[in-house]
C-alpha cells in the first residue's frame, strides 16, 4: 500500500474516534514510519511493534508539569502490512492500532486495552 493511502487510513481512524476522546487530544503528533528504529525495537525483543506511544499519559500530568513537546504516536506501516493479507485487514488493523496507542495516551495499560479488545 502506498504511503498516501496508509496516511488516509490513519487520519480516518482519528476522525472516527468518539467525540469525547477527540476533544481531549492535545499536543499529540501521529507519525507513520516503515519500522520502529533499532533503539526502540531493542526494548521489545521478539515483538512485532505495530505502533508506539511516547509521552506522558494524561493521568500522570499536573498543572505544575512542563510538557513543551508533543506526545508522539508512531504507526509502523510495514509491520502492519506484514500481518495483514488484504486491504480490509489493513484498514481494521490501522484502526485498532491507532485506538490502542491513543488508549496509552489516556493512561490505559496493556491489560485494560486487552479488556476493551484492543490488545
Amino acid at each position: 500500500m502506498d504511503r498516501e493511502r496508509f496516511q488516509e487510513l490513519v487520519e480516518q481512524a482519528v476522525v472516527d474516534l468518539p467525540e469525547f476522546f477527540k476533544e481531549k487530544l492535545e499536543n499529540i503528533a501521529i507519525v507513520i514510519e516503515d519500522h520502529p528504529p533499532l533503539d526502540v525495537a531493542s526494548h521489545y525483543p521478539g515483538a512485532l511493534l505495530l505502533g508506539l506511544y511516547r509521552g506522558v499519559p494524561l493521568p500522570e500530568r499536573s498543572v505544575w508539569s512542563l510538557h513543551p513537546y508533543p506526545d508522539v504516536i508512531s504507526i509502523y506501516q510495514r509491520n502492519i502490512e506484514r500481518i495483514c493479507h488484504s486491504e480490509q485487514q489493513i484498514v481494521q488493523q490501522v484502526r485498532e492500532t491507532v485506538m490502542h496507542e491513543i488508549g496509552h495516551y489516556f493512561g490505559m495499560d496493556e491489560e485494560q486495552l486487552r479488556e476493551l479488545g484492543l490488545g
